[in-house]
């Protein structure tokens, strides 16, 4: 008999917004047309629908699924609210395992951040008039845990090191500086063309907020958020492919 498709579940936060949830559908998408083998499903943490345990419960018995964060730093929703889910589908009759985050792990191995390439790639990609800048802001969202912040510090060190320019992080919430504050940190250090990259899944309030902060400052550049860039489709791959790497192994 056939095994049945493997189900990758892509669990966003979930947004008001509108165009938060069309961005998810479109990595969905993204996703699904790169690996047609995997049945790929979007799910929502709060706001937009379908809930991640509505997805799994869904399912037919005995079938295999693969939850994937789409977050980028391992704070709340990573450490409670996604954990809390994979509990309750443990009543299922189906099997589930999570994923790991998309951004830099909070325990590096060796004492090496691990930044994921792909990450700096994507974020390049939305970067516009790159030859330009002579400095760069990663704006984030913003989180009150410390251990998450310094995995954006690590991002914004490794983009750093692949454009060769200074690049400062800046949050949207939670703690500071705003990125209109890093815009003039860094035009008083002597930057004159600077563009905000975004460390933003989807569009949404506090991308908008992140971008209307910066360019009100006068950064010339503002990244959109990755969405579906292929970078991003290719990451959420690779998290994929080393859950069922580990559940070979340990069969």
């Amino acid at each position: 008999m056939r095994p049945a498709r493997l189900t990758v579940v892509l669990v966003a936060h979930g947004s008001r917004d509108p165009r938060a949830a069309v961005a998810t559908e479109a990595l969905a998408r993204a996703v699904g047309r790169a690996h047609p083998s995997w049945e790929v499903r979007a799910a929502y943490l709060d706001h937009a629908g379908p809930r991640p345990l509505d997805v799994l419960a869904g399912l037919a018995p005995g079938s295999r699924a693969v939850v994937v964060p789409l977050l980028l730093t391992k704070a709340y929703h990573g450490r409670i609210d996604i954990p809390a889910v994979l509990h309750a589908a443990a009543a299922l009759p189906v099997s589930v395992t999570l994923a790991e985050v998309l951004g830099p792990q909070p325990a590096p191995v060796a004492g090496l951040p691990p930044v994921p390439p792909l990450l700096i790639d994507g974020l390049i990609r939305r970067l516009p008039s790159l030859a330009s800048l002579d400095a760069v802001v990663l704006a984030a969202a913003g989180t009150r845990n410390a251990a998450a912040r310094a995995t954006v510090e690590w991002a914004a060190d490794a983009l750093s090191a692949r454009l060769s320019l200074p690049c400062v992080v800046a949050y949207s919430s939670a703690a500071p500086p705003l990125p209109a504050a890093v815009v003039d940190l860094l035009r008083a250090s002597g930057a004159r063309r600077i563009g905000m990259a975004a460390y933003f899944l989807a569009p949404g309030y506090l991308y908008d907020l992140a971008a209307e902060s910066a360019r009100g400052a006068g950064a010339v550049a503002i990244a959109a958020p990755l969405t579906d860039a292929l970078e991003l489709v290719h990451l959420v791959a690779a998290r994929v492919n080393a859950v069922v790497a580990r559940a070979s192994v340990a069969a």
